[in-house]
């Protein structure tokens, strides 16, 4: 056992005392939280991809035989699954069990209610976006088109005005729940690329994206309206009330092209020789379209029947 002299205890106390200074004061003071926590966003991003590649290479074989492109996008989903995972925890809490924004508490208008905590989080989700736009520039564009340059930047701005002015940020959390959904899009695009499309995880994942995709973008809506109904005069008495719907009005452009996307796989001529099945059941979701293809039970007889089994061969 080494013995520290009274003189070097006192000098690692000094220490102590200096950093913990730093922290309160100048780290995670509130006028310094959201630069705080955009820094930490970004080197989060970094640490994430950095360890995906590697246990990626020394745990999976397939990860091995993937082409450069391949790999970047391998790892940059690593990335966005570990913030969808984040972002829903903390945006769960923030508005379903935190009292932050319950109407039990006379904090004053529930627009402009925000904390340290959930100003952080914001600050963290900044720092995603802003990571993985800068991703897409740089590998542009095997990593997605322009449609996600625009996404990701109405993302950008939308939090990042939340975060910086407090304004609006239960909303905005309500909006970030809908990453519920990356995941699972998420493990699709690794299934299939490891040679896993006709597996039953494959399958049962394409049900939890369906599911999933039913909650977080359609019911979950349904309650923000009626939240935002039952608080209406406060959001019309907010000056910037316009503002504050930017992501709400951002998604339900989203929600329309995942229509349109539906409308189309399921045309009349879609349609033409298929028939009901209860086993079969796929699910489209790529990074670059963000479609979901509801063939749920749909097989194609004359081409391709299902075994006894229920899958198709």
């Amino acid at each position: 056992m080494i013995l520290l002299s009274e003189e070097a205890t006192m000098e690692i106390q000094s220490y102590q005392n200096q950093a913990e200074l730093l922290l309160k004061e100048y780290l995670l003071a509130d006028s310094f939280i959201p630069y705080t926590s955009v820094i930490c966003g970004i080197f989060a991003c970094k640490m994430v991809y950095d360890l995906t590649q590697l246990f990626s290479s020394v745990y999976f074989k397939s990860y091995l035989i993937l082409s450069k492109v391949q790999r970047n996008e391998w790892n940059n989903r690593s990335i966005s699954t570990v913030h969808a995972s984040f972002i829903t925890v903390m945006s769960l809490y923030f508005v379903f069990w935190s009292n932050l924004y319950s109407d039990n508490r006379y904090a004053g208008m529930i627009m402009f209610r925000s904390s340290a905590l959930s100003t952080f989080t914001l600050g963290v989700s900044v720092g995603y976006f802003l990571a993985d736009i800068g991703m897409i520039i740089w590998f542009y564009s095997s990593l997605g088109g322009i449609e996600y340059v625009i996404h990701h930047f109405l993302s950008l701005t939308a939090v990042a005005y939340s975060m910086m002015t407090g304004e609006g940020q239960l909303y905005t959390f309500m909006v970030l729940i809908s990453e519920t959904t990356t995941p699972g899009i998420n493990l699709r695009w690794y299934l299939d690329t490891a040679g896993m499309k006709r597996s039953r995880a494959y399958l049962i994942n394409g049900v939890v994206i369906f599911v999933t995709w039913l909650v977080a973008r359609i019911l979950l809506f349904m309650y923000l309206f009626y939240h935002v109904y039952l608080h209406f005069d406060q959001l019309w008495a907010t000056v910037n009330i316009r503002r504050a719907f930017y992501p709400i009005s951002y998604e339900l452009n989203v929600v329309w092209k995942d229509y349109q996307g539906i409308k189309e796989n399921i045309s009349k001529e879609a349609m033409k020789g298929i028939l009901f099945h209860p086993l079969c059941c796929s699910v489209n979701g790529s990074k670059g379209y963000r479609t979901v293809e509801l063939s749920w039970f749909l097989i194609q007889c004359e081409k391709s029947p299902c075994n006894a089994e229920g899958w198709l061969t």
